[in-house]
């Protein structure tokens, strides 16, 4: 096996499945004795990323703006000098410094370009350089399709489903948070004793569909149903009044002990243990369903619409907490009938396995190494 020298380039590290998953093949190749370099514009992932044996390098490629452009030049001399086998795009601002600095390098010595399509972007050109790649990373089935159905000028036979997956040691089936920390989350939390639990986790965005999960927990409270929500995420700094319109709804509705925003958690797996079902309920497809994934790992019942990426790992694994989109009745009823026990087991997880995604993806960067 080829030794190699692997750089990633996504827009920053701090949370967020790309970001994750970046760090994830950055330890494959480590473990596998390549050489792993990261670019982004930093964050708190950077200490991580470095203690696992990889190198960081701040460059600023995630501003939306044509003046990022100004770094093609830098960038292209700077390449050159890494001499790296393979450059890896994670995203489209990057994406496009890197492709128009590569695409003016030597084609006989220039690094091989792989690039992988995470979400399900608005159709533009922009969007489109996601298939630059002389080879394309798809996270799902439903990602794939949205190249295929979109960009007619992506090259079908380049493209490679590479579905992202858990550990099953990280995420172990039926696995219990320790007395400490149970203490302390009771601590911290002790809204939350006696009722049924209803995890939602994601940065405070419109798309994720805390309005539903809301409306839900004010029905169900309503009904007399003793359940609390969590929305286990962040705020996006980009969208900070949706958040506040968010706090001031959960507030005007008397449900101030009933839904309980906990912010960025590192410790989601215990959060999931806890809770007795966890929701999806993004808006709009995505192409895959990290937390969705991660919750029925462990045994954790999850309800959720049944479109794109999601829907594919439910109809996989639990195709009983499959939903129609915005179908307020239908998640109500779904959610009632976890809550009571009456839905059947969840099937063991060998589908989506980080072992798995790691070893294709390290796979394809050997293939176009050769080319």
């Amino acid at each position: 096996m080829k030794k190699l020298k692997v750089i990633q380039f996504l827009p920053s590290l701090d949370a967020g499945g790309v970001e994750r998953g970046t760090l994830e093949i950055a330890s494959a190749l480590m473990k596998s004795g390549h050489e792993s370099l990261v670019v982004s514009a930093g964050g708190r992932l950077v200490a991580e990323l470095e203690e696992q044996g990889s190198s960081h390098h701040l460059w600023r490629l995630d501003r939306k703006s044509p003046l990022t452009l100004r770094f093609v030049r830098p960038l292209r001399r700077w390449l050159e000098e890494q001499r790296a086998d393979v450059i890896h795009v994670r995203s489209r601002m990057p994406a496009w410094t890197v492709w128009l600095a590569w695409r003016k390098m030597n084609p006989d010595t220039r690094p091989r370009l792989v690039s992988t399509l995470h979400g399900l972007h608005s159709v533009s050109r922009y969007s489109e350089i996601m298939g630059c790649g002389e080879r394309v990373i798809t996270v799902s089935e439903t990602a794939r399709q949205y190249l295929l159905d979109n960009y007619p000028r992506i090259d079908s036979d380049k493209i490679q489903v590479i579905y992202r997956g858990v550990d099953p040691s990280e995420f172990p089936r039926g696995c219990r948070p320790d007395d400490q920390w149970l203490g302390q989350w009771q601590k911290d939390f002790p809204q939350l004793e006696g009722k049924k639990i209803i995890c939602l986790a994601g940065r405070l965005t419109r798309l994720k569909g805390h309005q539903q999960l809301i409306e839900l927990v004010d029905s169900l409270h309503r009904e007399g149903r003793e359940v609390a929500a969590l929305v286990v995420g962040g705020e996006d700094p980009k969208r900070i009044a949706y958040a506040q319109a968010l706090y001031a709804e959960v507030r005007e509705r008397g449900l101030s002990n009933h839904v309980v925003f906990t912010g960025h958690r590192s410790d989601l797996k215990n959060i999931y243990a806890v809770s007795d079902v966890v929701l999806s309920l993004s808006t709009k497809p995505e192409s895959f369903g990290r937390s969705v994934l991660e919750a029925l790992s462990i045994g954790t019942p999850v309800v959720g619409y049944a479109h794109g990426g999601v829907g594919e790992i439910l109809e996989s694994l639990y195709p009983a907490g499959k939903v129609e989109p915005s179908d307020a009745s239908g998640l109500q009823t779904v959610v009632q009938q976890v809550l009571t026990g009456e839905i059947p087991a969840i099937a063991e997880n060998t589908n989506y396995l980080l072992s798995d995604m790691c070893g294709q993806v390290l796979d394809v960067y050997q293939e176009v190494s050769t080319w």
